[in-house]
């Protein structure tokens, strides 16, 4: 084969990769036919519908917290997407390859671009980000743990619990072990061996595909709820929340008060979901649609900065300036390494740690002839808490549509010299001796890095030779890592029990509330807050 097939080639394989780990946080279990009998079709809802909770968001918080409180109230549980069960060529690892395309008006996850032009994607099923994410799972660190004003032995409870059912210890690839081995011989140490806790240096993390590649998603938690407590309702798009003005001995009070929520099912009938009068708890609306859906629906409910809502015709409820500020999207830049080696089918499985970014990688793609030697790894850094900050802003009065989001990538400079600290270290790993048997020993990082330029010529209208440094690379070829968060932050929108500021029966526990995205992957941190916070309010204690 000559240089110039071979190059063609490697593009080809190369270009399959990014689209893959683009297309792996976009797809999801497709089909509604969910192992649980109380997760039914929005549709067979009745018109309206009474509950102690009402939780609007069945993802990575809400399918955990959902579970908990059904242990004592009676819940319910709406999800604008589909089930998270039914096709295995979806489930399992080894076939994602076959549907890297699957995005239409239902699919589980919802495209969208930010006005910075980077494409980003949004989960819409049921389960959430845990089912198009990389699967890669690792806590928050405790000095995060306690940024967040969380209590350190019931988080660690939490934690442990979600483990239980949807983690693993992954088998590592060769690939794998020899980027784990690149990384310390590259200096990002301690060698940290296994373990699910965030430290610095190299470790090997926990991942949500079981050993047989099967994925487990925060749905999967559904299995501790009281089935005789618990209602899901899949293909339910939430349209607003409903508020009233609360009377106390003939006295107005000065705070709305949510009592209810409208959703819409999939033939667009209107449904209305209430908190029960006199139960045994006080009754709340909560809010896990995660940092753009959370924010976007108390904004259509008339929660938000006044003059934005009264320029959309939207009733204000509550002023709230916060509510969008804030948020943040963790960048990814990536290096694409043509490997002579087979590499094998891998997602997430170590992680070098340090201060303010992350390196990981992903592995085993083969377009054309199956004999074909021509592999492609991707190894990809993460900026840990970029300092640069967004803004969410409806963009019309149709839930179902995608707010208008601006990240501000690398709007902060020391955002930009993090990433060419990380993107150093990624070339300075590529380069050892560990990985040498992966990389051809003609290509150089330089030529690397023209390559991965090369290939992403599209990528927000840049072209290749504007790539000219570091710093440059990183702005021109910015990718994100679907870790965006922010928007209903804690102590400006929602009070450190997460409940909304200004407003009675009303909370927001999702990513949304973060300042910075916890741990290496957010993930894990949401499944503990929804136990976590569902332990609480269940014992009565927030």
């Amino acid at each position: 084969m000559g240089w110039e097939s071979q190059r063609m080639l490697i593009f080809i394989s190369a270009v399959a990769t990014l689209i893959f780990f683009l297309g792996f946080h976009g797809f999801c279990y497709a089909l509604d036919s969910p192992p649980y009998g109380f997760v039914k079709n929005a549709s067979y809802a009745p018109r309206v519908s009474y509950h102690d909770y009402i939780i609007v968001g069945g993802g990575t918080a809400g399918c955990p917290l959902a579970a908990t409180l059904s242990e004592r109230f009676d819940v319910l549980l709406l999800e604008r997407g589909g089930s998270a069960y039914g096709n295995p060529n979806i489930s399992n690892l080894a076939s994602q390859n076959d549907i890297l395309a699957y995005i239409t008006p239902t699919s589980p996850a919802q495209s969208f671009v930010s006005e910075d032009g980077v494409i980003n994607r949004r989960a819409r099923c049921l389960g959430g980000g845990t089912c198009i994410n990389a699967g890669f799972y690792s806590r928050a660190s405790r000095q995060e743990v306690m940024d967040m004003g969380l209590n350190p032995k019931l988080v660690d409870q939490s934690f442990r619990w979600v483990e239980r059912e949807v983690v693993f210890r992954p088998q590592l690839t060769e690939w794998t072990s020899a980027l784990r081995a690149g990384l310390l011989e590259a200096g990002v140490t301690p060698d940290n061996g296994f373990t699910y806790d965030h430290l610095d240096g190299t470790k090997v993390g926990g991942t949500i595909f079981d050993p047989a590649g099967h994925r487990h998603t925060a749905a999967d938690l559904l299995k501790y709820a009281d089935p005789a407590r618990i209602t899901v309702l899949v293909r339910a798009t939430a349209q607003r929340i409903l508020f009233r003005n609360v009377t106390a001995g003939g006295h107005r009070k000065n705070q709305p008060q949510a009592y209810g929520v409208v959703y819409k099912d999939l033939d667009g009938n209107i449904h209305e979901a209430r908190l029960k009068q006199g139960s045994i708890s006080a009754g709340e609306i909560i809010v896990s649609a995660g940092a753009l859906g959370s924010p976007q629906l108390l904004m259509l409910s008339g929660v938000g900065p006044a003059d934005h809502l009264r320029s959309l015709g939207i009733e204000v409820v509550l002023d709230q300036p916060m509510l969008g500020q804030g948020i943040s999207d963790n960048p990814m830049n990536v290096l694409v390494v043509p490997s002579p080696e087979r590499l094998a089918l891998t997602s997430i499985q170590v992680v070098g740690i340090r201060p303010g970014y992350y390196i990981e990688s992903l592995t085993g793609f083969n377009l054309g002839a199956s004999n074909s030697s021509f592999q492609i790894g991707v190894v990809v850094e993460k900026l840990a808490k970029p300092l640069s900050r967004g803004f969410l802003r409806l963009k019309n009065l149709d839930p179902e549509d995608n707010p208008s989001v601006t990240y501000n990538y690398f709007a902060e400079p020391e955002d930009l010299r993090t990433c060419v600290e990380a993107m150093q270290t990624i070339m300075r790993t590529v380069d050892t001796e560990a990985m040498s048997e992966f990389r051809y020993p003609n290509q150089t990082v330089e030529y690397l890095q023209g390559l991965t330029a090369s290939l992403m010529v599209n990528n927000r209208g840049r072209s290749p030779q504007d790539a000219t440094s570091l710093e440059q690379y990183c702005k021109d070829l910015v990718l994100t890592f679907y870790h965006f968060h922010g928007g209903c932050e804690v102590g400006k929108v929602v009070d450190h029990d997460y409940r909304v500021i200004g407003v009675d029966g009303l909370r927001v526990i999702d990513g949304s509330t973060f300042s910075f995205s916890p741990g290496a992957n957010p993930q894990a941190t949401l499944m503990m807050l929804g136990r976590y916070m569902g332990l609480l309010i269940r014992n009565g204690r927030k």
